[in-house]
């Protein structure tokens, strides 16, 4: 089979212990991205299966319809609304789920948190500019960082990710208080964590508030302005989960205006972000380039799973199939 492997941005893909896996396969590892339907088209035209890693690259029907040689799509984790499903189907498309581990997501959600409290990455930067124990030039926000011990961490999203971060927290002597579905505040109080009274409380109550939701039609946009304006001009918010949970615009007027004080992100509405994007302009926030996922336990676990549902379609077998033409 043809194969790419799609938007492994540090091109690190073929460096994997599970690489060997598509051994006989003539295999095309694309390190940059292509824009517009018209371009994707024709750098995909050629191929039979995709590897697509997590949502980085979206699959419309406009695009699909250009794939004529197309017939398998191999999904690294979940698919998350990133494909057109009814499309593929039409088309004569298969698509594979892969599987996932809430490790590296919810270890990279805790350093942001603490790197946030403790302003971090501000006296990294300013140290190697030769400034000992400066936060920041500026007399308002050069403030002492603080710690997390007896602080109130609101967690929205009780699944497996949001369990793991409330652990940390209680390690740490925070106070957790959970909000979410009722399914997910029934599971936060039956694990013993307080349950915030109402979501008005949720937000003005948080030190540090971090998002651990699934996006799909019902939570885009959840949270809103008048959300954010509820935190503290102290709070942190934190999202590691996807940009569109939030209000578009909102955190960019939230932080301008001091509500929350700050922010600690991993995920963007678009990416790659820009190096001129608005939020990276602003002091009162540190960001990474949607590392949750990428770490290299969890690729050799997701590549892993993906590269034996190449195997497995290859040889007739199809397993973890999501759609069938």
């Amino acid at each position: 089979m043809k194969i790419a492997i799609l938007d492994d941005y540090q091109d690190v893909v073929r460096r994997l212990d599970c690489f060997a896996m598509l051994e006989g396969h003539e295999v095309k590892v694309f390190s940059n991205s292509a824009r517009g339907a018209g371009q994707l088209a024709i750098r995909l035209a050629p191929f039979d299966a995709l590897v697509l890693i997590r949502e980085r690259t979206t699959l419309t029907r406009a695009l699909l319809t250009r794939l004529p040689n197309l017939k398998f799509i191999s999904q690294t984790g979940k698919v998350t609304g990133h494909i057109d499903l009814v499309a593929a189907a039409e088309y004569g498309i298969t698509i594979t789920e892969g599987i996932g581990d809430p490790t590296a997501p919810a270890e990279l959600t805790w350093a942001l948190i603490m790197s946030a409290m403790r302003k971090l990455p501000a006296y990294i930067d300013n140290l190697r500019d030769g400034l000992w124990q400066t936060a920041s030039m500026s007399w308002e926000r050069n403030t002492l960082g603080r710690s997390l011990k007896g602080r109130t961490l609101a967690i929205w999203g009780y699944g497996r990710i949001g369990r793991m971060i409330a652990g940390y927290g209680k390690a740490f002597g925070m106070d957790v208080m959970v909000w979410g579905r009722e399914a997910s505040r029934a599971a936060a109080e039956q694990d013993g964590l307080r349950v915030a009274a109402s979501r008005e409380a949720f937000f003005a109550e948080a030190d540090v508030l971090s998002l651990h939701l699934r996006l799909n039609e019902v939570t885009r946009g959840i949270v809103t302005a008048d959300d954010l304006a509820r935190m503290k001009p102290d709070a942190i918010f934190v999202n590691t989960s996807r940009a569109e949970l939030v209000a578009p615009d909102a955190l960019l007027a939230g932080l301008q205006n001091g509500h929350p004080g700050f922010a600690a992100l991993d995920v963007f509405e678009n990416e790659p972000l820009p190096p001129t994007a608005p939020l990276l302009r602003l002091e009162n926030v540190i960001a990474t380039p949607h590392l949750g996922y990428v770490e290299k336990d969890s690729y050799e676990l997701y590549f892993r799973s993906a590269f034996q549902n190449i195997l497995d379609y290859a040889a007739g077998t199809p397993r973890n199939v999501l759609v069938t033409p």
